[in-house]
């Protein structure tokens, strides 16, 4: 089987010839820049570099010596822009490792030795403190309440830190050539690789309340002024559905996988019932999975954080084919039992690694045991794609990255038996 054919047999619930893979293909499915760097540095890679495509997460883009050294496969679209050497620049990460930024990004130093970013008219919209990996959210446009008119929608989306320091290729959108570009790059990535092509589109609904009103107020809001939310979470659809009109276009029948993004639960369960979840977000989850599932022939794949098994039925019933990252950690989030319950009617991307406890703290033989044990649950019949428990952040040993992939392919180093040593 190609890369490729091995993720669509798993999402249709065929199984393949082998465990699928992601590595890098999602913004939940990564790594941070600090873990590239070590992991570089244990293989001894000399050439290269590593680019941090998305600023805010600090992530890195995965090099092909890296996908290939473990078999990764499906990639993102995104990875076809910024390609230009001139696209990017030198910067030292905040445990002291080299690295580089896109060129518009320019966060400023403070007498405080904290990072900040601002918006063009110079609102300051995110913070990374001294020592911290992530850049943190610090402009909340709608904190004091919603306005009469949504029209300036759009304006307060894009003073929102996901929105202003998006990762790419969405932070080449406002150029005129974008969609067109988009295309052409699609089209060059299926003719120069064998693997899955991700498209990561967003069009949050849930969080998009966080993120402008903060998350403490639109909890309350969902509640007490649930008309409110319509009203804005409406406004959201016809925007969202207006982008993936435009991605259907473009790409719709080069992708292979549509990602949506809404982080839907906490450790102990989801942030709202299920009748909540019906009456708020159901029915516009749905339009949108059901405009990408008539206008291309792209999969759809809902990444939502923590305890959602509650919401499981019905994300399913709204149209998300993969589910992804799969904490199993949180409560009702057991991979046996997500796979009895749920095996045969969505894709489990992610759920391979435990990242809170064995992969950053155990040894390599408790983190090849804890993989093996967890494919052996997941991967039978198909509908499931490995990946970690969300991204490998700083604190995972190139040792336990090493193990994880020995652990999945076999026994063996990796995929492909050795990197380059370059």
């Amino acid at each position: 089987m190609t890369p490729r054919e091995r993720i669509l047999a798993s999402i249709a619930h065929r199984e393949p010839d082998r465990v699928p893979v992601d590595l890098g293909a999602t913004p939940s499915s990564g790594i941070s820049a600090v873990a590239y760097n070590r992991l570089r540095a244990h293989l001894g890679l000399k050439a290269g570099s590593t680019r941090v495509y998305d600023v805010v997460q600090q992530l890195a883009q995965p090099e092909d010596v890296i996908l290939d050294r473990y078999g990764i496969d499906v990639v993102d679209l995104g990875r076809t822009f910024n390609a230009r050497p001139s696209d990017w620049y030198d910067v030292s990460l905040w445990d002291g490792s080299r690295a580089e930024y896109p060129a518009w990004f320019r966060p400023e130093l403070g007498a405080d030795g904290a990072y900040r970013a601002r918006h063009a008219d110079g609102t300051e919209i995110a913070i990374q403190l001294p020592g911290m990996n992530f850049y943190d959210q610090t402009c909340f446009p709608w904190i004091d309440g919603y306005p009469d008119d949504l029209a300036g929608l759009p304006a307060a989306m894009g003073k929102v830190h996901w929105a202003a320091l998006a990762h790419s290729p969405w932070d080449a959108a406002a150029a005129p050539d974008f969609w067109a570009r988009l295309r052409a790059n699609a089209l060059h990535l299926r003719a120069t690789t064998d693997r899955a092509i991700m498209v990561v589109v967003g069009c949050n609904l849930f969080e998009w309340g966080t993120f402008l009103r903060r998350m403490d107020n639109f909890l309350m809001d969902l509640a007490a002024e649930p008309e409110q939310v319509e009203r804005l979470v409406d406004a959201l659809v016809e925007i969202h559905l207006e982008t993936l009109r435009k991605v259907c276009t473009a790409v719709g029948d080069i992708a292979d996988v549509c990602r949506f993004g809404d982080d839907l639960g906490m450790d102990t369960g989801p942030f709202m019932s299920a009748a909540m979840y019906r009456r708020l977000f159901k029915s516009r989850h749905a339009r949108m999975c059901e405009y990408v599932h008539r206008h291309s022939s792209m999969h759809t794949f809902l990444h939502s954080c923590g305890s959602i098994h509650a919401l499981l039925p019905d994300l399913i019933e709204a149209g998300f084919e993969v589910i992804n990252p799969v904490q199993t950690a949180c409560r009702d989030m057991e991979p046996e039992r997500l796979k009895a319950e749920f095996g045969k009617d969505v894709t489990f991307w992610g759920g391979g690694a435990d990242t809170r406890a064995i992969l950053n703290h155990g040894t390599p033989a408790q983190v090849r045991d804890d993989v093996r044990r967890r494919v052996d649950i997941l991967a039978p019949g198909g509908g499931f794609v490995f990946n970690t428990i969300h991204n490998i952040l700083p604190d995972v040993p190139p040792e336990n990255i090493e193990a994880m992939f020995a652990a999945l392919h076999g026994g063996g180093t990796t995929a492909n038996a050795a990197a380059p040593r370059e």
